[in-house]
């Protein structure tokens, strides 16, 4: 939302972990704002929010750090996906995505969910190359070593 100071809050039910990947997330994009194509006073001039709702249950880990950054950065560009797929990856704040655990559930998730799309750290690859044929079957996986790559999977097109 516009603000005069700009700023950043999270609430629902967020673990420390999780509220540092939030945290990495925002300052990730305010250091890189200009690069990605934000405009430089973007953050200054807008609070934002991210609320993580509740759900019954209590969520922590740094696997949705590539997603907040996301979506986020979506935000700050204004550029809306209007593609279905899940990622998972922890991000540093120079931009390494690093490798997250379930990545299993997570990919049985995605298929019970009809998501056929994916994107995973590079340093989960055995685990998912590791999974029965059936469950790998009818997805396009892309693995990703630094955010660069996240962001160009999903707003390369978008910008041409």
């Amino acid at each position: 939302m516009p603000h005069e100071k700009g700023g950043f809050k999270q609430t629902g039910q967020l673990g420390d972990v999780m509220r540092e990947s939030a945290e990495i997330a925002y300052s990730f994009l305010l250091s890189n704002a200009v690069r990605y194509g934000i405009k430089e006073t973007f953050f200054k001039k807008h609070f934002i929010h991210l609320h993580v709702p509740e759900g019954a249950t209590p969520k922590d880990g740094p696997s949705a750090g590539i997603t907040m950054t996301s979506a986020l950065l979506s935000l700050g560009m204004g550029m809306e996906l209007r593609r279905t797929l899940a990622m998972t990856g922890e991000m540093t704040l120079t931009g390494v995505v690093l490798p997250v655990g379930g990545i299993k559930e997570k990919v049985i998730a995605s298929k019970r969910s009809k998501v056929g799309e994916l994107i995973l750290p590079e340093a989960n690859r055995d685990d998912f190359e590791t999974l029965p044929e059936y469950i790998r079957r009818g997805f396009t996986v892309h693995f990703v070593e630094k955010y660069d790559q996240v962001a160009d999977i999903l707003f390369a097109a978008l910008k041409s």
